[in-house]
Parts: C-alpha cells; sequence; structure tokens
C-alpha cells in the first residue's frame, strides 16, 4: 500500500496528515507506529486523517505516535486547517469536527492559525497538590522554576505513570512565569511518551491556570522549545473560562510517498 503524506509542525508539534476525503484509507495501529517512527518512518508526534464530514469542512481523525486515536490535538488542528487550506478548502473561518466535538478556526493576515477550544468549566487539585485541567485533553500543570534546565522526561514520566493517572494517562506540563502575561512551557505528553517542542492543549492548559485576571479578556503569550504561541480567553468566574483560542503558526515541511506492507 502506497501511502501520499504531508509533513506539517505547530511550533516543532509535527504531524503527518493524509487526505481520506476518499474514505478509503484504514491503517492499524502497527501501521501508525511505522510512520510516525523517527527511524523506520517518516517520523512524527502524531497522525491525522482529515475525512468529511456532512455539515462540517472537515473531520479530523487524530491518532498518538504509538498508534492509538487521540484525544483533542491543539497544535494538530491548527495544522489540519492549514493543510486543508492548501489542498483548496479555502475559507476565511473553518468549522470543523474532532474528537471533542465541533470547532472553528480561522487563518490570519499574519498567517496565524487561530482555533477555538472547548469552554472550560473546572480545575482540580491533582494528588500532589498541583493543578489539572481538561482543554480537549487532560493535562497536570505543575510550577517550577529554572524550566531550561529541568528534567521534563524523567518527571513528567514520574506523574503520568503515578498509580493516580496510569491507567488513562495524563499530559504533563511544566509551568515558568516569565513576566505577567508570558509563560514557558514545556510538556511531557502521554501517547508520544517524550516531551514534545510544543503541546497547543498544555499551552491553553497552562493559560488558564496561570490567569491573572479575576475575571474579562486574558492574553497570554507563550514560550516553548519550539516557538511561540499565544491563548486567547475569557475568565468569567471561578474556575470557569470561556471564548478559548489558540492561537499560533502551522507550517507545511514537505510531502511525499511511503510504501507500507499489509501485515506492518
Amino acid at each position: 500500500m502506497k501511502l501520499q503524506f504531508y509533513k506539517y509542525h505547530g511550533t516543532g508539534n509535527d504531524f503527518i496528515i493524509l487526505d481520506n476525503r476518499s474514505n478509503t484509507i484504514s491503517l492499524t495501529i502497527k501501521q501508525i507506529r511505522k510512520v510516525c517512527h523517527r527511524r523506520f518512518g517518516i517520523g512524527a508526534d502524531g497522525f491525522m486523517l482529515l475525512n468529511n464530514k456532512e455539515d462540517y469542512d472537515f473531520e479530523m481523525k487524530y491518532y498518538n505516535s504509538d498508534g492509538h486515536e487521540g484525544s483533542m490535538c491543539g497544535n494538530g488542528g491548527r495544522c489540519m486547517v492549514q493543510f486543508a487550506c492548501d489542498i483548496g478548502v479555502q475559507k476565511t473561518q473553518y468549522q470543523f469536527w474532532a474528537i471533542d466535538g465541533a470547532h472553528e478556526a480561522t487563518i490570519s493576515d499574519s498567517g496565524w492559525i487561530y482555533l477555538k477550544m472547548n469552554d472550560v468549566n473546572g480545575i482540580e487539585t491533582g494528588v500532589f497538590g498541583d493543578v489539572i485541567v481538561n482543554t480537549g485533553s487532560p493535562h497536570y500543570v505543575k510550577a517550577v522554576s529554572d524550566l531550561w534546565n529541568y528534567d521534563v522526561v524523567k518527571q513528567g514520566k514520574e506523574i503520568r505513570y503515578s498509580d493516580e493517572f496510569k491507567a488513562e494517562g495524563i499530559n504533563v506540563n511544566f509551568v515558568q512565569e516569565s513576566g505577567e502575561e508570558e509563560l514557558f512551557v514545556r510538556t511531557y505528553e502521554r501517547g508520544v511518551e517524550d516531551e514534545t517542542l510544543s503541546c497547543g492543549t498544555g499551552a491553553a492548559a497552562a493559560a488558564l491556570v496561570f490567569a491573572h485576571n479575576s475575571n474579562g479578556f486574558n492574553r497570554v503569550e507563550i514560550k516553548t522549545p519550539g516557538g511561540r504561541l499565544a491563548v486567547e480567553f475569557n475568565k468569567v468566574g471561578d474556575n470557569k473560562f470561556e471564548n478559548i483560542w489558540l492561537c499560533g503558526p502551522a507550517r507545511f515541511v514537505f510531502n511525499g510517498e511511503m510504501e507500507l506492507e499489509d501485515d506492518e
């Protein structure tokens, strides 16, 4: 089987995308792992199919690099919007479907993709005293100092595989405040089981947790190892957030063909 693939990244968080509007592509867990492998395949943090969806511009089907279908991926969603535009689905405003429901997105004059996330109606305290919030994917948010030199993989793995989280997994975000409206975020992602250069839903989670305004409009600049993002939202009460937008670039890297054996 030959795959015509496209490679995109959102601030270093990279994805393999296939156009499946013909509804002819179906890969096994083993095959998805193969194409995402950085030595034996194309290499990526995630794998996505662009499918048709009635009443929407497209459906985003997302898989982690371990081959299993994942929860919402913010950077993946922004890359999928750019991919849709690049293959001819050109609009001023997009409406698409993902695993957590409907989303809308726009492409700004600067080229940044603005992706609307679902509302968040609660933040809880985890067993270690840090914060848990679901922004389409579950996130653990921990404040640290000297984040550049922090062992994100070791510490992230300990939390992700702790008794509380090992069954379902959780993404672990380490956050350092670098200004009243700027955060530095590094993320250990479940499903990748490693640090990624950026995590969109993780950036959103960190922004909500560290929001300084008691209510009203917030914009938080996010620095990640892979580049810069921004998160805009309205805080409308204690631990309640609406109109959440993940903002940042999405870039085409390359495209090509890959041969997959049926038994891979």
